[in-house]
Parts: structure tokens; sequence; C-alpha cells
């Protein structure tokens, strides 16, 4: 119990003396401000600009507005930030779809497989589009090289910079300054931060084990002589950009319990701190944008408080194991059903939550086969999407909940609500709601149909309050942009692909149009001289009563659902089932 334990801590400790220092490299690339990497980026960045058209020195606009320069011409709107997300992702899903469905006459197909089915090639496109992820299908039996590399792994690049870019140009409204350039603002995702980070990670893998050749699957002979076809491919560059980019779909239909995609406790610490990496590095280069670190700090800890805790609980859950098979294993033992032995009870529990809480979907144990605790903190997590959040647009997620807390704690005390010296009005109100509401809708909604005829649609292989739990996690997980899933779940059929797609694309796109409109809004307001009514927002008092906002809201709109769920089967199975 005592190694996991400290598997956990040392883990957790990692992350937070990462996190000032690559928060401080991000603001630094998104600030245009000098880095180790310029030699060699920038004659690459400035070859991308020419091609594409894109003024470079659109970049650095917040520090021509604080030296009295206007900005560039290239800066854009809201609108126009939304319109170029939009359109760019359109041309990209067309061509990553046309590449799925003729994949039988392309190039790398090893094993000459055959297109897929036109819904599931829809929702697949649709799932790495969004940076979801979510998978209807095993990789080594349904895509080939070509598709896995040139249309999966090209999304897993370009969905991860596209939220992140969403995420910068949020920061950057919140703090006073134009939204920027979404094209430059992609570029310089993939080009100093994506691509570097992939290419170091995907060394690493190399060197842990994780095979990354071209070459067909290998025949082996077993020792009872039987032959055995060993699927294999290039994983490890796959592996590396899907932890990283918050991406998580798999190379091999089990992810990353899979002993190619994560072969060894080191690829296993190195992926889970991928998972991890931007998006609470994110919170900090917030605070480098604010030049207010001691508020970027609160939410950190903040944050890093409610996932240490879901960490707990679903550690705990699973080292006490399953009371009604315990007795027949001679006492209490640890739940490793669905689990690799490799990481035993405490690395898949911490992955679990992380995958969850960072919205990045990638598994190294089957989550079906969590004890409730482990199923009630991934689905918590998938509800809120603030824990860590995901890639960019986690942390704008978060910032909303701040903005709310303003907004009712001014009304409470009878202060005008203002955050970072910009009012709080009734626009900021109404999209903030838009992008909180958004989110049950996609979940909840297809979550009913199904029940009501669920002979027909569920694909259930659970009975009981297990079953509803396997449901409503397809849902949150495409409406989270999360991806994983209560395997077990007969989910490749076309309900489910179609269902499922719609509700990727309300979870990614609305959410993306009101963030950019509502940052907009914020960036053209003019600042306000802080005074002695001014509500203060770096400080713990105000901190706690936005993580107070955080739970009572997540828990007012999802309880129901964790009831019927979760914790349902939690008290039905400590009741002797």
């Amino acid at each position: 119990m005592l190694q996991g334990w400290i598997q956990i801590v040392l883990t957790l400790l990692i992350v937070i003396v990462t996190t000032p220092l690559f928060g401080r490299y991000m603001a630094h690339v998104f600030m245009g401000e000098r880095t180790l990497l310029d030699p060699v980026i920038t004659p690459i960045e400035r070859m991308i600009y020419s091609f594409s058209g894109v003024r470079s020195r659109s970049v650095s606009v917040g520090e021509s507005l604080t030296a009295g320069r206007s900005p560039s011409q290239d800066e854009m709107t809201g609108w126009q930030y939304a319109k170029a997300v939009l359109y760019s992702n359109l041309v990209m899903g067309i061509l990553v779809y046309l590449i799925l469905m003729t994949q039988g006459w392309l190039p790398l197909n090893p094993t000459r497989l055959g297109a897929p089915s036109w819904d599931l090639a829809l929702h697949t496109t649709l799932s790495f589009l969004t940076n979801t992820d979510q998978q209807h299908y095993s990789g080594e039996t349904t895509l080939s090289y070509a598709s896995q590399i040139f249309a999966l792994g090209f999304l897993m690049f370009t969905s991860a910079a596209t939220g992140l870019s969403v995420g910068i140009a949020f920061i950057r409204g919140l703090t006073g300054r134009p939204l920027g350039n979404f094209y430059t603002d992609l570029t310089r995702s993939i080009t100093r931060i994506l691509l570097p980070m992939s290419i170091i990670g995907g060394l690493l893998l190399i060197l842990a084990g994780v095979p990354e050749t071209l070459a067909g699957p290998a025949t082996a002979t077993t020792l009872e002589g039987a032959t055995q076809v060993i699927a294999r491919g290039p994983v490890a560059h796959f592996e590396i950009i899907k932890e990283i980019g918050e991406n998580g779909g798999g190379f091999f239909g089990i992810n990353s319990a899979h002993p190619f995609e994560n072969p060894n406790g080191f690829s296993n610490l190195l992926e889970t701190w991928a998972m991890i990496s931007i998006p609470s590095a994110l919170i900090y280069t917030y605070g480098v944008f604010a030049n207010n670190r001691k508020q970027a700090w609160l939410v950190f800890w903040m944050v890093f408080v409610i996932f240490a805790f879901l960490v707990g609980i679903a550690a705990v859950g699973e080292f006490q194991g399953n009371p009604l098979v315990n007795p027949l294993l001679g006492g209490q033992q640890p739940n490793l059903e669905g689990k690799e032995v490799r990481f035993g009870w405490a690395q898949t529990a911490l992955w679990a939550v992380m995958t969850t809480a960072t919205m990045c979907g990638a598994v190294n144990g089957m989550h079906d086969s969590l004890m409730p605790p482990g199923g009630f903190a991934t689905l918590f997590n998938m509800f809120l999407q603030i824990i860590w959040g995901g890639q960019g647009t986690g942390t704008a997620y978060l910032f909303l909940y701040l903005i709310l807390a303003v907004f009712l704690t001014g009304l409470m005390v009878g202060r005008t609500p203002e955050f970072l010296g910009r009012k709080i009005e009734k626009k900021e109100i109404v999209l903030a709601s838009v992008i909180l509401l958004v989110h049950p809708f996609a979940i909840l909604i297809p979550w009913a149909i199904v029940f009501g005829f669920p002979d027909t649609l569920s694909g259930i292989s659970n009975p009981g309050f297990h079953g509803v739990s396997q449901v409503v996690y397809e849902y949150a997980s495409a409406a989270a942009n999360n991806g994983s899933g209560f395997e077990g779940l007969g989910d490749n059929t076309l309900w489910w692909n179609l269902s499922a797609s719609v509700s990727i694309l309300a979870g990614r796109y609305i959410p993306i149009i009101a963030l950019l409109l509502l940052a907009d809004s914020m960036s053209r307001k003019q600042a306000v001289p802080m005074t002695s009514g001014t509500l203060r927002t770096d400080t713990r008092l105000f901190t706690g009563v936005t993580g107070g906002v955080i739970l009572i809201l997540g828990a007012l709109t999802f309880f129901p659902v964790l009831v019927l769920g979760p914790l349902a089967e939690a008290f039905q199975i400590a009741r002797g089932g």
C-alpha cells in the first residue's frame, strides 16, 4: 500500500515543480518574447507565414499595446477568430474523412484493411478533429498506418493546437489585449510547444521500448507451438502527442494498457506527466499575462486540492477492493480487475482521474472495472471540465467560474462586479451561461433518449446502476471532448456514432464561439481603477468562494445522474449486492 501512495505523491510533486517552468515558457511564446528555440524555429515559421500570408509580427500585440503602438492589422476580432477556427476545422475534417474512406487504396496498409463504415468514419473524423478522440473501433484491426499517421496523427497536432490557441486568445481578451491571430497562434502552438515536446518525448518512449516502425505485423511461434500474429506500427510518435495534446486516442484498441504503447513504469510516469503538463502550466501562463502570479497560484492550488481529493477517493476505492469478492480471496485485496499488473491499483487510479481531469481520455486500465468511487471521480471530472480541463479551453472554463463567482459575490455584497479592472455585465454573464449550459444539454438529452428506448439503442453490457453509468459516461466523454469510455458498451452502431457526434460537436464548437465572443467583449472594455469598493479576486477568501461555486453548480446540475449511477452502485455493493 505504501509504495502505491508514494508513487502518487511523487508524480504530483513533479507536476508542481514543472508547472511554473513550462507556464513561463508558454507565456514567452505567446507574448512574442525570445526563447531558446528561436534560432531553429523562427526560420521555419517565416516560411510558413510567407506561404500562408500571415504576418508574424501580430504575435507581439500585447507588447505593442503596452509600448503605446497600434496592433497589427492581422489581429482578429472574436467573430473573425471563431470563423478561422471553424473554416480551418471544416477543411481538415473533409480531408481526413476522405483519407479514412479511401484507406484501402492508399499505401502503408500492410494488413490490407478496407474502409470503415461511413458512420464510423464520420464519428472518428469528428472525434479526432475536436480533440475528443473517442474511439468506437480497435485501431490495429480497423485503420491502416496511413490513416493513423496522415489522418489521425495530423489531427492530434492541429486539434490540440486549436484548443491551445483558443485558450490563449481567451487569456489575452481577459487581460485587456486583442485576441491575436488564429493562424499565428496555431502555428506557434505546434512549432514551439507540441512538436518539440513530441520529438523529445517520442525519443524517450522509443528508449523505453515503444515501437516505431512501418513494418507489418510480426509473426511468432508460442511455447505451445501455435502461431501468433502481433500487431505493431509507428506507435511512439503517435503515443506522445496523444498524451501531450490531450488527445487520448490509442494506436491499439486497449490504448495505453497495451505494452507497445506503455511498456513499463518509466513510460507510464512520462505519459502521466505529459497529460497534465500543458493544462496545469497554462494557469501559470495566465498569471504572467495578467501580471498577477499570486492569483494564478491560488487558482492552481484550488484545482489541485479538488484533484488530489478525487485521486484519493478513487485510489482508496481500488485499494480496498470489492467487498463482494474479498471474502473469496481470503481478505481485503486491491481491485485488479481490468488493470495491468505492471501498474497496479495506484497508478491505474491516478491515471484514471488524471485522464478525465485533463480531458485526455487515454487509459492504462479499463474504467468499466473501476469501483464506484473511481467511477464517481472520473464522471465528476468530465461534468466540471475544469480539473484541469481540456487543452486550452479547460483554463478558459476555469476562469468562467471566476467571472461567475465575481458576479454572484458582487450581488451579495452590493459591489460592482469587476474582473481584472473590467466590469462584468449582462453580455458576459449570458455568454458564460451558454457555455456552462451546453454541456449538460449535450449529455442529458441523448442519455434520456437512450433510456427511453433501452432495448434498441442502449448497448448496455451491465445491468442496473452500472449500466446507467456506462451510458452517461459515453455522452459525458463526448461532450467534454474527453474520449475515454466505460468499455463494454456496444457503441459501434449507427445510433451511437451519430448521437455521440452531435454531443462532440456541441461540446466543442458552441463553447469555443462563446468563449471568443466573451474574450472579445472583455478586451474592448475600459479598465477602471481599483478602489476600496473593488472586490479583489486574488485572495484566499475569494478563491474559496470560487471553489464553492464550482462544486455547487456541478452538484446541482449532475447530482441526480451521480445518484443513479456510481453512488447507487456503491450502496448496492455495500449492502451485499
